[in-house]
């Protein structure tokens, strides 16, 4: 004997539609989050701090630099170059929509 439905499907549930899809990736929501409370981060340590490859991260990064949430500068340090990410305000704004979205999703599955 199957489980019957007890009630008919609802709507999504609040923040679900609010989501950005941009943010919905590990790689890219996790580089968000460490930016915003940085000025600005190395490649070489958001890959650490990632754990991802120089391929994966890179490419995640310009998805995200690609949408405007992240500034990029290049610089030589010791004739080896550095590049350095920090949020831009549409990244900020964007990532505060996204949390609090999520947050909404949770309270919602929480009842």
């Amino acid at each position: 004997m199957g489980v019957q439905p007890t009630a008919k499907p609802q709507e999504a549930p609040p923040g679900l539609d609010d989501l950005d899809p941009l943010l919905q990736h590990r790689s890219r929501l996790g580089a968000m989050v460490l930016l915003c409370n940085a000025d600005a981060m190395s490649f070489t340590r958001l890959r650490q701090l990632l754990k991802e490859t120089d391929g994966n991260l890179g490419a995640q990064l310009r998805k995200l630099e690609d949408a405007g949430y992240l500034t990029v500068e290049k610089q030589f340090a010791d004739r080896k170059p550095i590049t350095w990410y920090s949020l831009s305000p549409a990244g900020k704004k964007a990532l505060r929509r996204h949390l609090d979205a999520l947050q909404d999703v949770l309270r919602s599955s929480a009842r």
